[in-house]
């Protein structure tokens, strides 16, 4: 075991509720690792399991660890409405290549409020035409709502599609005052 094992867990996780139900949050030393929607204890066993074998180490539930208070404190405060913009370590270690090219771009390149077309956002990293690949990208995303997959759109005005489900892609719009909230 190496000395940095003796400190503690690889990587830990805890379940926070937010406004768009149930979050998983996980980090490792290096930041936050994943983030999973509607995290029910099937999910939620099911993310962990993914984890442990994506990372090579059992992840551990430890909702008062220091790796994960200020990512647990800044979604609070986003979903309160408090916060617009995440100042978070991130661990990309789940996500490569041209997926991670076009998150990272996604991070720095659309603010709070705002929304880019698959095609346009494809056209930022370099390569037009690639709206569809950057669909997967979004699919592929390890950290949605940090990284704000929600915020990438079609092009003609369509909603696209979303992991998380289209009725919690229209509530993190509606939070982000780019939809109306809905009524009911």
């Amino acid at each position: 075991m190496d000395s940095r094992e003796q400190v503690g867990p690889r990587v830990v996780w805890a379940v926070v509720e937010s406004g768009i139900g149930p979050l998983l949050l996980a980090a490792s030393r290096d930041g936050l690792v994943n983030v999973v929607f509607h995290a029910t204890d099937a999910v939620r066993d099911k993310a962990v399991e993914r984890l442990a074998s994506r990372l090579g180490t059992d992840p551990v539930e430890a909702p008062g660890s220091p790796l994960l208070a200020e990512a647990i404190r800044q979604i609070e405060a986003y979903f309160a409405g408090e916060r617009r913009d995440f100042d978070l370590p991130l661990d990309w270690s789940l996500i490569s290549g041209f997926n991670r090219e076009v998150l990272r771009e996604l991070a720095s390149g659309v603010p709070y409020g705002q929304v880019v077309g698959y095609g346009d956002l494809a056209g930022r990293v370099g390569q037009p035409g690639a709206a569809q690949a950057v669909g997967m990208a979004m699919g592929a995303n390890p950290l949605p709502v940090v990284v704000p997959c929600h915020r990438v759109v079609e092009s003609g005005g369509g909603i696209g599609g979303f992991g998380g489900g289209l009725e919690t892609k229209r509530r993190l719009l509606a939070l982000e005052g780019v939809l109306p909230e809905p009524l009911f």
